[in-house]
């Protein structure tokens, strides 16, 4: 008999499975449960989008695009990010179209990651940065992040963890699962040290439209940070396209071309329909982004209210669309905090160890949610903490 212990690559059997859509899957097999357990907005992509889509497929547009995408779409971005952050990329070879924006991560991390080098990864954070690094033949070595400093990098903790080995810093801002942001004085205290010690950056900015407190500042418009970040971003969050699993990687031209021969050999290209859609959604959606934008102010502000109002502390999100409460005075851990709550009131939170070790004692919680289910959940949960509480 086959023995699949030894089969399978020891490094991939000790990354561990992702924490987050455990919760969710064991809710949507349960009658009348309540999810706030995925990041997935609730809106459906607009129809302009969906139009153009269809219409590729009526124009015949059904076969491989060139591996970085189709150039439309590579100028559309390009025209994108000078308008919306003060970013110039060249359309030709500065910009890779990915499998989503979780692939680009993955590219620019096999691509520049060696073995031994170090990745410097903020928690907590989303789940993906450690297994990629781990897989590229890298060392994680993460930096705690905490409520105190509102859950940004602080450049102290960032010069703790600097070594000789350190290659790559990942800034994924705003943040998954905390919604925290960086302003333009943080990101420019980091792009200091980021200079002073040789590094590379991962900029994620996937949630970079869902910004409540003004300004996004993209850190490779810092002066100096263009040569050293490749900017990660993509349509799933801000346009309501994650089932089109499109995303793209700017930066310098010698690392985009090393990203796409990884691509190239494992993809080969993005899917052809979801470009042409995402031609239009450039072009035509800024209405749409803020209208969704503004829904999800909204529904922050319930949340929050919501879990102060109960007894629990809850961080201010200022980013993406979730919160991070603190659930301590109810003397549970993060896993049987929402064990319990699933099992008890059927409500689907995540905990925050799925973020790292340090999101002990907080769990994550998506807003991307009608308002009626997130009244209803918070209801659930009010119930639950008024009967677990600790007097």
């Amino acid at each position: 008999m086959m023995n699949y212990q030894e089969l399978i690559s020891p490094h991939i059997q000790a990354i561990a499975p992702s924490g987050i859509r455990k919760f969710f899957d064991i809710a949507a097999e349960m009658k009348d449960a309540i999810s706030l357990g995925v990041g997935e907005p609730d809106f459906v992509t607009p129809w302009v989008v969906r139009e153009a889509g269809i219409y590729s497929l009526e124009k015949g547009h059904t076969h491989y695009t060139a591996n970085r995408g189709i150039s439309e779409l590579r100028e559309e971005i390009s025209i994108y990010l000078k308008r919306k952050y003060n970013l110039t990329y060249d359309a030709k070879e500065e910009i890779l179209v990915t499998v989503g924006g979780s692939e680009a991560i993955d590219l620019l991390i096999r691509a520049i990651i060696s073995h031994g080098d170090e990745v410097l990864i903020p928690e907590p954070s989303f789940v993906c940065y450690k297994p990629c690094t781990l897989m590229a033949g890298g060392t994680p070595v993460t930096i705690t992040t905490e409520e105190k400093d509102n859950f940004k990098l602080t450049p102290e903790k960032l010069l703790e963890k600097i070594t000789d080995k350190s290659k790559l810093l990942v800034l994924p801002f705003p943040n998954n699962p905390t919604g925290a942001v960086m302003e333009r004085e943080d990101l420019e205290k980091i792009a200091k040290i980021v200079k002073e010690h040789d590094l590379f950056v991962l900029s994620d900015e996937i949630y970079s439209e869902l910004n409540y407190s003004g300004e996004h500042v993209s850190f490779a418009s810092l002066d100096g940070m263009s040569e050293r970040t490749v900017t990660v971003n993509g349509f799933s969050k801000a346009f309501a396209m994650t089932g089109w699993r499109l995303g793209y990687a700017c930066g310098p031209k010698e690392v985009i071309a090393a990203m796409t021969k990884i691509h190239q050999y494992g993809i080969m290209s993005a899917p052809t329909t979801s470009q042409f859609a995402a031609v239009e959604a450039l072009r035509s959606c800024d209405d749409d982004v803020e209208y969704m934008v503004n829904e999800y102010n909204h529904r922050r502000r319930i949340l929050v209210d919501g879990f102060r109002k109960m007894g629990l502390p809850c961080f201010e999100p200022l980013g993406a669309f979730y919160v991070f409460p603190n659930i301590t005075p109810t003397g549970f851990t993060s896993e049987e905090f929402a064990t319990n709550l699933l099992y008890e009131k059927k409500v689907a939170v995540v905990p925050g160890t799925a973020f790292g070790e340090c999101g002990e004692g907080f769990v994550r919680c998506s807003y991307a949610y009608s308002v009626k289910s997130i009244e209803t959940a918070l209801e659930r949960i009010g119930e639950f903490v008024a009967e677990h509480t600790k007097k």
